[in-house]
């Protein structure tokens, strides 16, 4: 059998197609679907811990297969928090109710009082710290004469100040040195009217001092004006109303006053300095009994004087033909913020067709305005509503307190002392002791008030306040 020919025998070779050049773009897709076809296989696959056994795969077919994601998280502890878990039942108890103080003046009672010169900032000065003591303790208790006591304090602050390098006196002084000595006053009682007033002015003298002066200077010009301050708006102010106040006083006058006012006891003096054949009746309250004080003083002066308690006003008024009354301020709307019961006072006198006289510096007007005794006053410690011999007075009710009051006692035959009373008190939940300082008595009660400007009826009050401050 002969060969077939070489052209029959092998087809032609048909050359290899060239290969395509991928494009980076297109590899970058393939690469994205490579990616997406691995987490499909993962995603189908179970995880190892999953593979279990013939029996078991048997046991659990019934049950559908998990997701992680329907486990629960775990509970995640804080290291201070044991690993103990918490009951569900817990029986909370009861939270004690705490005892409300003060009721309608609850709102006076947000800072305590200062006794003691512990905690004081070490920037108070030593001759504040003596007179915060004092006020605290009423030892110095006028209004006025707390006003003059603070600008002599203050005067012993400016003496005893250097300014710091680098600062000026008139920033510095003020916010750096003045305030920690007001704060300081401020906590052992609150400040007056006519204290607020004096502090304004003297800080506006302090920002008014020229930068380029020198501090020895400087010093001795603030020094001066806290003296003509006191001078004019005090001594002077407080010689000029009592020479008004004496004119008001006519021969066989009965003056009735209401508790103690520097003022008020100056213009009676001077009255009977003058040869004024007249007499006095004091009315007074607890718990200062300020009007022992000034009986005992006219009483001294060769004055016909009666006293009376406060439960004895509307007695003590028949017999009265004028009425004196200090005061504390004046507020813009022509009342009177004075010691409580004066408008109790002046209430009665009013009923009696009598005159009030209300004699009061000009550095006590303000511009605030007062409808009531609640939104703004000042509240004394409730113990001393009781004084030692009615403490000693309560004594024998020992037995009759309930059980809850003498819990504390640890031998029930002991001797109750006059402290025990107050911790009576202080545990009873429906006793409450309150003393507020000072009320309101409305203008149309009043039918004068004598500054040093003049005589003036009480709705001159607010322009009497401009003129004293703008001069």
């Amino acid at each position: 059998m002969s060969d077939p020919p070489a052209s029959e025998a092998a087809p032609p070779a048909v050359p290899a197609p060239a290969e395509k050049k991928i494009s980076p773009a297109e590899l970058k897709k393939q690469k994205a679907a490579e990616k997406q076809a691995r987490r499909a296989q993962q995603k189908a696959e179970p995880p190892a811990h999953q593979q279990q056994g013939p029996a078991t795969k048997q046991k659990d077919s019934k049950q559908p297969p998990k997701d992680d994601r329907s486990r629960p998280l775990p509970v995640r502890r804080r290291a201070s928090q044991s690993n103990v878990p918490v009951p569900k039942d817990v029986k909370k108890e009861p939270k004690k109710e705490v005892k409300q103080v003060g009721l309608f003046f609850s709102h006076l009672y947000s800072q305590p009082r200062q006794h003691s010169v512990v905690g004081a900032s070490k920037d108070v000065h030593p001759a504040i710290l003596a007179l915060g003591l004092q006020y605290s303790s009423y030892v110095i208790c006028g209004s006025t004469a707390r006003m003059v006591a603070m600008l002599l304090a203050f005067k012993a602050v400016i003496e005893s100040y250097q300014t710091p390098v680098g600062t000026s006196l008139a920033r510095h002084l003020t916010s750096h040195h003045l305030s920690p000595q007001i704060d300081f006053l401020r906590s052992c009682r609150p400040l007056s009217i006519s204290m607020g007033n004096a502090i304004r002015w003297l800080k506006d003298i302090i920002i008014k001092i020229d930068p380029s002066t020198p501090e020895a200077e400087a010093k001795r010009e603030m020094l001066e004006e806290i003296d003509n301050f006191i001078r004019d708006r005090v001594t002077a102010a407080g010689q000029l109303i009592s020479g008004y106040a004496v004119k008001k006083i006519e021969a066989g006058d009965v003056i009735l006053t209401y508790g103690s006012s520097s003022i008020v006891e100056q213009s009676i003096l001077r009255a009977h300095r003058e040869g004024i054949p007249f007499s006095v009746i004091v009315v007074d309250s607890k718990p200062l009994f300020e009007g022992k004080q000034l009986s005992r003083k006219l009483a001294n002066h060769g004055l016909k004087v009666r006293y009376y308690l406060i439960t004895g006003a509307s007695h003590a008024v028949k017999d009265a033909t004028k009425v004196f009354l200090g005061a504390h301020a004046m507020m813009s709307n022509g009342r009177l913020y004075s010691r409580v019961g004066a408008a109790l006072v002046s209430m009665l006198a009013s009923s009696q067709s009598l005159p009030v006289i209300v004699l009061c510096e000009s550095v006590k007007f303000t511009e605030r305005v007062a409808l009531d005794s609640i939104v703004g006053n000042e509240v004394a410690p409730a113990e001393e509503l009781l004084s030692e011999s009615e403490r000693e007075a309560l004594l024998p009710l020992k037995p009759l307190l309930p059980q809850s009051l003498r819990k504390g006692d640890e031998v029930e035959d002991t001797k109750p002392e006059t402290g025990d009373v107050l911790k009576w008190i202080e545990g009873s939940e429906n006793l409450q002791m309150l003393q507020v300082l000072y009320d309101v008595t409305p203008a149309e009660y009043i039918d004068m008030v004598i500054t040093e400007y003049g005589s003036l009826p009480p709705s001159s009050v607010p322009v009497v306040h401009r003129l004293s401050t703008n001069t």
